[in-house]
């Protein structure tokens, strides 16, 4: 079984946001941790959202203070530029981050073990600095959230596919590709 649940709850400020979604996947909770914090590999299998991915400092063993530049998109004809920032981890259970650039804020992973699957939450609150975001949120925040839905449905499409490649199924199917294909030229 498997579940996309997001609630949107009310957050400060017009461009801020606060997205709280769920997520079931028939893995381990230490192959959830794996799949998620092996970022170099992000863009290949979550594509539809994560056009570039670069780690810029690696941070400690485990993971803290890993820094990682971000070329992303969701179904509008956007795409954003952000980083993030390890800010905390706890194999298998979750890690947290802290973003910079069109977004600020920060987001919480949590890995919770149910029988043969695992429990996915994932807290993202966060404010848009992007320009055109900032300026809009007061008038298209219900579209700017809807997109963001977007995007985590194709993030548990993609993470279900990729977690049957890495145990080894044969003939899995590519994962969910990005729309708007003319907006995916890398801007400086």
């Amino acid at each position: 079984m498997s579940t996309n649940q997001i609630l949107e709850k009310s957050a400060p400020g017009i461009n801020a946001y606060h997205f709280i979604t769920h997520w079931h996947v028939a893995a381990l909770p230490e192959e959830v941790y794996r799949t998620l914090e092996d970022v170099d590999v992000l863009a290949r299998w979550w594509p539809s959202v994560y056009l570039d991915v670069k780690v810029l400092e690696k941070g400690q063993p485990g993971g803290v203070g890993k820094v990682v530049e971000l070329y992303t998109k969701g179904w509008l004809p956007y795409t954003l530029r952000w980083k993030f920032r390890v800010t905390k981890t706890s194999f298998p259970t979750g890690f947290a981050l802290e973003a910079f650039g069109d977004f600020v804020g920060r987001g919480t992973w949590t890995f919770m073990g149910e029988g043969s699957g695992t429990h996915i939450t994932y807290d993202w609150l966060i404010e848009a600095e992007k320009p055109l975001l900032k300026k809009l949120s007061f008038l298209l925040k219900p579209f700017f959230s809807m997109n963001h839905e977007w995007a985590m449905r194709k993030g548990l499409e993609s993470l279900q596919l990729e977690l049957r490649r890495r145990k080894g199924e044969k003939n899995v199917p590519p994962p969910p590709k990005p729309t708007f294909p003319h907006n995916l030229l890398k801007r400086s």
